[in-house]
């Protein structure tokens, strides 16, 4: 989502911070005795805030917010540089570390630095591809089991990506395709970040050997393959996030005590979620006002239980549903978005030949 502040935005920033009940100063501005305008937020489909958060913005601003959501992040990505010389919108939220150079090459973004990056927890804040974009939340493609299935099989759930080629863990594993699933590319990438270049292809090839399945997206992997939570299928282990299991608990339709699943930390993938102002924006200052905005503690405390992910202010509160049920890993796998961008296409096609082809 992007924010335009059309004004002083030292005066703007002090006058929140004397004013924010929420205690974040940087993130927070103000500029509602000016004229009022509407910026756009390009975003994707998983976007979703609570009722009235953008109101409270506006109503702070005097800047409205319209929301354009645009498929998943790299049909979101695509789309914003197919039209870059007529922007779709003001600012894009929800490029991620796996298409942000990508996004970043083609030039769609106007380099804007947020005085709130000094809330920012250090490990993200310098993650701006030299200013070009903000890191708004972060989240992990993990590993997810059925606890019942394990219990009820008096076996082991799996501790390690290696675990899963072994013959006590034949034919119970989905994945998605990365070639058309986000957490799928993610999954992949965290082999390729744990085996190496010499040693993931190998790895595959004992996935298949083992009867991993292969789903075209996260849906129908999670909801008709995976037999945990509400799915109804035969596998017990499935490529999702870290947050799948809180999510379990707040949607359950009968309250539970506990979380039925549970995700391996050492499999986990990270994946960082950007905001940039997107260049040829008519608003420029009140794009950067809703950046600011995205990381005050108001929109950071909002989005745990509406997009499940995590906050990258450190002033920001989980839920108690998150700290109960999620994991957040010490070491999550890791690669560089440049060495991504370099490797992306090469690797999906390998990926495909070795296990679909």
């Amino acid at each position: 989502m992007k924010r335009i502040v059309i004004a002083l935005v030292v005066v703007a920033l002090f006058t929140a911070a004397c004013g924010d009940d929420n205690g974040s100063s940087a993130a927070t501005t103000s500029a509602s005795t000016h004229a009022p305008v509407t910026i756009t937020l390009l975003t994707h489909d998983s976007f979703a805030v609570s009722d009235g958060l953008l109101a409270s913005f506006t109503e702070q601003t005097g800047i409205t917010v319209k929301v354009l959501q645009a498929g998943d992040a790299g049909e979101m990505v695509n789309k914003a540089i197919l039209t870059k010389d007529k922007p779709l919108g003001d600012v894009l939220f929800g490029v991620d570390n796996t298409f942000l150079t990508r996004a970043v090459d083609a030039g769609i973004f106007e380099p804007y630095t947020s005085p709130a990056l000094s809330e920012v927890d250090t490990q993200f804040a310098d993650d701006t591809a030299n200013g070009a974009v903000t890191p708004i939340d972060f989240g992990d493609v993990c590993l997810n089991y059925d606890k019942a299935y394990f219990g009820k099989h008096e076996l082991p759930p799996p501790t390690s990506l290696e675990s899963l080629t072994k013959p006590e863990y034949k034919d119970l594993l989905v994945v998605e395709n990365p070639a058309t699933s986000s957490p799928g590319l993610a999954f992949m990438l965290g082999t390729i970040a744990e085996f190496g270049e010499e040693g993931w292809l190998d790895y595959w090839t004992q996935l298949k050997a083992n009867g991993v399945l292969v789903s075209s997206g996260w849906e129908d992997a999670y909801y008709t393959q995976f037999s945990g939570s509400s799915g109804k299928g035969p596998k017990p282990i499935v490529v999702s996030y870290a947050s799948s299991p809180p999510a379990e608990v707040v949607f359950a339709e009968t309250p539970l005590s506990e979380a039925t699943t549970a995700a391996v930390p050492t499999t986990c993938f990270r994946q960082i979620e950007f905001a940039g102002v997107l260049a040829g924006t008519k608003h420029p200052e009140a794009a950067q006002a809703f950046i600011d905005f995205m990381l005050s503690t108001t929109f950071q405390d909002d989005m745990p239980l509406n997009m499940f992910v995590y906050p990258v202010n450190t002033k920001a509160v989980l839920p108690d549903e998150f700290v109960k049920y999620s994991v957040v890993p010490d070491k999550p796998l890791l690669l560089s978005p440049d060495e991504i961008a370099a490797n992306r296409d090469k690797w999906i096609d390998q990926w495909t030949s070795t296990v679909l082809g």
